[in-house]
C-alpha cells in the first residue's frame, strides 16, 4: 500500500488530513510558497514522511520534521554534474562546487566553514556527472543561519568569483586530482573506460574532475557563465530535515530565498545509453603491484523498467561469497578480488565486472578474462533459483532500512528522488519494484544486455609489465576536435536583487538545543562479561559489537599480521557451513557479521533486521566458537593478504603510515609495525599461529558487549545468554621494548620515483587517550591549529599557498601510548616548502598559542557539536564502546563541558609550549628523492634516506 498522501495546488489550505481521519492545522504559508504535497506512513509502512513545497521562484523545498535528535540536516541539490558542461570546457561543475565554499557577496572568504564549525556543525559538497549537492548538518538552533549562507551563495555568488580565486581554487583541484587519481593506484581507470565506452561529446565521456587541459584553458568569465546558466532556485532543491519548527522554517525560507530570480529554464537531457559494436580492448601501466581486469557493457539509465532486474542480476553473479564470480575466481586463488555491479546514472548505466588477479598463480589476465566469460557462461547454463533472487531482494531492502538510520540519509534520499525524477515518495514504489522482479525477468534482461555482447575491456598492469594485458588494444580516444566558438572578454554582472532586510547580518542562533546523552544500560552475562546497551527506534535494526581486548598488542614484532590474519580466517568456512553456505545464510536474513582487528583490539560487528536477530545469533555463536581454519582457506587468505601487502607498497599513504610507526615507537614493538604486517612477517606466518592466536584473543576475558537496536533490554538480554557459556580469562599484554629517541632538527626521506605529490608527517609520541585529563586538553590546543577545515595549517597550505588538498594537525591516543601528528599530502614540486611552512606554523604556534578569537572559536565549536553525536544506531555504538573501554562515567561529556569553559588561554598556551617542541619531533617525507633531496637540505636540515 502508498503512502498516504495529500495534493495541494496554492497556499490556500489551512487544513490537512493525516493518519485516520484526525485532522491537523497546517502552518499559514508565507505569500510566494505553494504547498505541492504532503505525505505521511500508513501504519509500518517503509516511508519517508515529507511536505513539499514551491518558491514563486521555481525553488523546490522539502521538509522531513524528526524531532528525534536536536540537530538538523539541510541540503541543497543542483541539477547540475559534468554531464551539464561541454566538450572542452570540462571540470566546470566540480570546479564550482569548490569556489561555492569561498565565499559570496556577504559572506567573507573561507567565513562558510568557520560559521558552520564554529557552530558545531559539519559540511560538505560533492559533484558527480548529474547534481552537485552542498550539505550542513548542525544544531537546530543554527538552522536561520544555515538558510542565509545557501541563500547568499545562490543569489550573490558572483562578486566572490574573482580572478584571485579562481586561481587558488584551480590549484586545489589540481591537488585533488594528483592525491586521488594520479597519485592512487588505478586511479584512471574510470576516466578511461568513460572515454571508451561513451562516443566523444557524450556527457558521460570526460571525468568529473575535468581533464586538466581544460582547466588550464578556462577563464573566470566561463565559471561566472556556468554559475548563471545552472544556479538558479528553479534548478535546485533545498531539502531541510530534523528538529525543525515547520512554520518558522517556511518563513525563514521565503525570506532568504523567496527574492532571487529565477534562472533559465532547465530542460531534462535525453537519456543516452552507451552503444558498442563490438568489444573495445584498452590497456594502461601503471604504479601497481596487482593486474586489474575490469569489463564494462553498457545498459539503460536510472529507474528504467529493467534497471531493478540488472541490479539484482549483479547481486546473482557477483555481489558476494555466494556468487559464480567468487567461487570461480576468488575461491580457486585466481583472483584476490572479484566482483559484479551495476552503477546507474541518469542518462546511462554500465554493468560492470572487475577482477583483481592473483599474480603468485594467474598474473596474465586474458587467462582471467577467460575465466569472467566462462562464469557468464556457466550462469546461462545455470539460470536463477528462486533462492538466489530472495537473497539479492533481501539485500536490497537492508540497505535501504540501514540507509535511513539519519536524517542525512533521509533527506539525502528525498533530494535524490525529487532531484531527478520530481517524486520524493518513492521508498516504497522501490521495493516493490525490486520485489516484483522475476527469475524470468533476471534471465531476460542477461540475454538482452550481456550475452553475447559488446563490452570496454580495460587492463591495468604494472608498469613495465605490458605482456600481462588481456589483449592489445584496438581503440583509442581520438583526438579533441572542438568547434569554435566566439570569445568575449566582458564581464557577467550580478542580477539585482531588492531585499528589505541587511543580509550583511549574520542570523543569531537560537537557544542552545538540549542535548540528551544516550540512556543506559548496563548488565553482566553469567561468565562476567558485560553488556552495555541503549535503546533507538528508528529503525527496526539492531547493532552489535564485541569487543575483543588485544589485536596485534599480544603479538611480537615478528608475527605482525597475525591478528588481521585470524580475523580474515575467521570470515571463511565453519565446523558446520563452507564460506558460501555461511554467507548464503546471512544474505538471506539480511544480516551482516564481520570480524576485524587493529592494534589493540578485534571486533565482531553484527547487524541485523530485529525480525532476524535470532537466527543471525545462531550463526554468530558458530562463527565465534566453530571456525574450520581450513587449510584451503588459509593457503587462500594468506595470499591474499601478502598480495596486498606488496599493493600497498605502491601507495603513498601506506609506505608514510609504516615508516612512520617505525619512526616513532621502534621496530621493535607491534606498534611500529603495521597492523596488517610486513611481506616477510606474513610469509611466515603458518595455520597453527592461527590457531594459537584464535585461542588467545577469543576469550571471555577478552570480552565486552555492546548492543543498540530498537529492543528493550529485557528484549535482548536472553537471546544473548548464550554468550554467557563462553570460557576464557583475560589475555597479558607483553612488555614494551624502549623506544627511539626523537629529536632534530632531521628529515627522513623515503624514496617514491615520480611520485605526483609528497606525504609530510612530522610530530613525536605524546600521551595516552584519557576523556577528561591532559589529552582532552590538548585535543582543545590543537583545533585552532589543524584540527578544523580553518584551522591554521589547513589555511595556510591549501588557501593561500595552493601547496595541498587538505593539510592537518592532530592527537591521537589509545589505552597505553598516543601521538602527535601534522600531515598533508602536498604537490611534489611544494615538498621543500611546505615542510618550511609546517615548521613555521608549529613553531609560532609553540611560541604564542592561540588567540582569544581562536579560543572563543574552538568553545563554540566543540561545545555544540555534541548534537550530532549521537544520532544513529553507530553513533551510539561508538559512544558506549568508548564508556566501556576506558571506564567513563555516563556523564563524563558533561565533564568535558566543563572543561572547555574553562579551559584559559594561558592554560592551552603552555600546553603547546609543552607538547608542540619542535626539537622532540621528527620530519617524514614519502617522495621523490631525485626531484626532492636537494631543497630538503637547503632547508638546513640533515636528510636521512631510509627504507622499509
Amino acid at each position: 500500500m502508498r503512502s498516504w498522501k495529500t495534493l495541494a495546488g496554492s497556499a490556500a489550505l489551512s487544513l490537512l488530513l493525516v493518519g485516520c481521519g484526525s485532522q491537523v492545522a497546517a502552518p499559514v504559508l508565507p505569500e510566494g510558497i505553494s504547498l505541492i504535497e504532503r505525505v505521511e506512513a500508513q501504519g509500518d509502512e517503509l516511508v519517508i514522511p515529507y511536505q513539499k513545497y514551491q518558491l514563486a521562484n521555481g525553488l523546490t523545498l522539502l521538509l522531513h520534521p524528526d524531532p528525534s535528535d536536536p540537530l538538523v540536516h539541510v541540503d541543497v541539490t543542483y541539477h547540475v554534474g559534468s554531464a551539464r558542461e561541454t566538450l572542452g570546457k570540462s571540470g566546470f561543475a566540480h570546479f564550482f562546487e569548490h569556489m561555492m565554499f569561498q565565499g559570496s557577496q556577504h559572506v567573507e572568504d573561507n567565513q562558510h566553514f568557520k560559521i558552520i564549525t564554529e557552530a558545531g556543525g559539519t559540511l560538505n559538497g560533492t559533484t558527480n556527472t548529474d547534481r552537485t549537492n552542498y550539505f550542513q548538518t548542525v544544531p537546530a538552533n543554527q538552522l536561520e543561519k544555515i538558510l542565509w549562507l545557501e541563500s547568499d551563495r545562490m543569489g550573490f555568488m558572483l562578486p566572490a568569483v574573482t580572478e584571485a580565486a579562481f586561481e587558488n581554487q584551480r590549484d586545489t583541484v589540481k591537488n585533488e586530482r594528483g592525491q586521488r587519481v594520479d597519485n592512487r593506484p588505478y586511479g584512471r581507470l574510470g576516466e578511461r573506460v568513460g572515454q571508451a565506452l561513451y562516443p566523444q561529446g557524450h556527457p558521460y565521456s570526460w571525468p568529473v574532475i575535468g581533464w586538466m587541459e581544460d582547466l588550464d584553458r578556462g577563464t573566470v568569465e566561463d565559471l561566472r557563465r556556468f554559475f548563471l546558466r545552472w544556479y538558479g532556485p528553479n534548478n535546485a532543491t533545498l531539502t531541510i530535515g530534523g528538529d525543525i519548527d515547520v512554520a518558522q522554517t517556511l518563513a525563514w525560507v521565503e525570506r532568504y530565498f523567496g527574492s532571487l530570480p529565477r534562472g533559465p529554464e532547465v530542460s531534462a537531457d535525453p537519456k543516452q545509453p552507451a552503444s558498442l559494436t563490438a568489444d573495445r580492448y584498452i590497456s594502461m601501466e601503471d604504479k601497481v603491484h596487482l593486474p586489474l581486469i575490469y569489463l564494462s557493457f553498457p545498459t539503460v539509465y536510472a529507474r528504467h523498467e529493467d534497471e531493478a532486474a540488472l541490479d539484482l542480476l549483479a547481486q546473482i553473479l557477483g555481489g558476494g561469497k555466494t556468487s559464480l564470480f567468487y567461487k570461480n575466481l576468488v575461491q580457486e586463488g585466481h583472483a584476490l578480488q572479484a566482483q559484479v555491479g551495476h552503477p546507474c546514472r541518469e542518462l546511462a548505466c554500465e554493468f560492470t565486472l572487475v577482477a583483481v588477479a592473483n599474480p603468485g598463480q594467474q598474473p596474465e589476465l586474458s587467462e582471467i578474462e577467460a575465466l569472467i566469460r566462462a562464469s557468464i557462461a556457466e550462469f546461462e547454463q545455470r539460470g536463477v533459483t528462486e533462492a538466489d533472487l530472495q537473497k539479492a531482494k533481501v539485500q536490497h531492502e537492508a540497505r535501504t532500512l540501514y540507509g535511513l538510520q539519519s536524517v542525512k540519509g533521509k533527506v539525502t534520499t528525498l533530494a535524490y528522488n525529487q532531484t531527478f525524477f520530481d517524486d520524493p515518495d518513492l521508498i516504497g514504489e522501490e521495493i516493490e519494484r525490486y520485489g516484483s522482479v522475476t527469475q524470468a525477468d533476471v534471465v531476460r534482461v542477461f540475454e538482452q544486455y550481456i550475452k553475447g555482447r559488446p563490452a570496454v575491456i580495460m587492463s591495468v598492469v604494472p608498469e613495465g609489465q605490458r605482456a600481462l594485458i588481456a589483449a592489445e588494444d584496438n581503440w583509442t580516444p581520438a583526438p579533441l576536435t572542438l568547434a569554435a566558438t566566439p570569445s568575449t572578454s566582458e564581464a557577467v554582472q550580478q542580477p539585482e536583487i531588492l531585499d528589505g532586510f541587511d543580509r550583511s547580518q549574520v542570523p543569531a542562533a537560537g537557544p542552545n538545543p538540549q542535548v540528551t546523552v544516550p540512556t543506559l544500560w548496563r548488565s553482566d552475562l553469567a561468565n562476567g562479561i558485560e553488556v552495555i546497551g541503549t535503546r533507538s527506534e528508528e529503525t527496526p535494526t539492531i547493532e552489535l559489537l564485541i569487543a575483543l581486548d588485544g589485536g596485534a598488542r599480544l603479538l611480537s614484532p615478528e608475527q605482525a599480521g597475525l591478528a588481521q590474519l585470524t580475523a580474515a580466517m575467521m570470515a571463511e568456512s565453519t565446523q558446520n557451513y563452507s564460506t558460501a553456505e555461511f554467507a548464503e545464510a546471512l544474505e538471506l536474513l539480511g544480516s551482516r557479521i564481520s570480524i576485524s582487528s587493529g592494534g589493540y583490539r578485534t571486533y565482531v560487528s553484527v547487524s541485523a533486521l530485529s525480525r532476524n536477530l535470532a537466527p543471525t545469533l545462531a550463526l554468530l555463536k558458530e562463527r565465534l566458537w566453530q571456525p574450520a581454519f581450513d587449510p584451503a582457506d588459509f593457503n587462500r587468505v594468506k595470499q591474499q593478504q601478502l598480495q596486498g601487502l606488496q599493493q600497498q607498497a605502491n601507495d603513498p599513504n601506506w609506505l608514510a603510515s609504516a615508516a612512520w610507526a617505525r619512526l616513532v615507537f621502534g621496530a621493535d614493538n607491534p606498534q611500529g609495525v603495521p597492523a596488517e604486517g610486513l611481506v616477510e612477517t606474513v610469509e611466515a606466518l603458518t595455520l597453527d599461529d592461527v590457531k594459537a592466536f584464535y585461542a588467545e584473543q577469543f576469550q571471555a576475558g577478552n570480552a565486552s558487549i555492546v548492543a543498540v537496536g530498537d529492543l528493550t533490554q529485557a528484549q535482548l538480554l536472553p537471546q544473548l545468554a548464550f554468550l554467557g557459556e563462553w570460557p576464557g580469562q583475560r589475555s597479558d599484554w607483553p612488555t614494551l621494548q624502549p623506544m627511539p629517541e626523537l629529536g632534530g632538527p632531521v628529515i627522513y626521506l623515503l624514496d617514491k620515483p615520480g611520485a605526483a605529490q609528497s606525504v609530510i608527517r612530522i610530530g613525536k609520541r605524546a600521551m595516552p587517550y584519557d576523556a577528561t585529563g591532559e589529552y582532552f586538553l590538548a585535543g582543545l590546543m590543537n583545533y585552532p591549529l589543524g584540527g578544523a577545515f580553518n584551522s591554521r595549517i589547513n589555511l595556510n597550505l591549501r588557501e593561500d599557498k595552493g601547496y595541498t588538498y587538505g593539510a592537518r594537525s592532530g592527537f591521537s591516543g589509545g589505552p597505553e601510548l598516543g601521538q602527535f601528528m601534522a600531515s598533508a599530502s602536498v604537490r611534489a614540486d611544494a615538498t621543500a616548502a611546505s615542510v618550511q611552512e609546517f615548521v613555521s606554523e608549529l613553531s609560532r604556534f609553540a611560541q604564542a598559542g592561540m588567540s582569544d578569537e581562536e579560543l572563543a572559536f574552538m568553545r563554540s565549536s566543540i561545545s555544540q557539536r555534541d548534537a550530532l553525536r549521537y544520532e544513529t544506531p553507530g553513533q551510539k555504538a561508538r559512544f558506549l564502546d568508548q564508556i566501556q573501554r576506558y571506564g567513563l562515567s555516563p556523564n563524563y561529556v558533561e565533564q568535558q563541558s566543563r572543561l572547555i569553559g574553562e579551559a584559559t588561554r594561558a592554560d592551552l598556551a603552555e600546553l603547546a609550549r609543552q607538547q608542540l617542541d619542535l626539537t622532540q619531533m621528527v620530519i617524514l617525507v614519502v617522495g621523490d628523492k631525485a626531484s626532492n633531496e636537494a631543497q630538503l637540505r637547503a632547508l638546513g636540515y640533515d636528510v636521512h634516506l631510509i627504507t622499509l
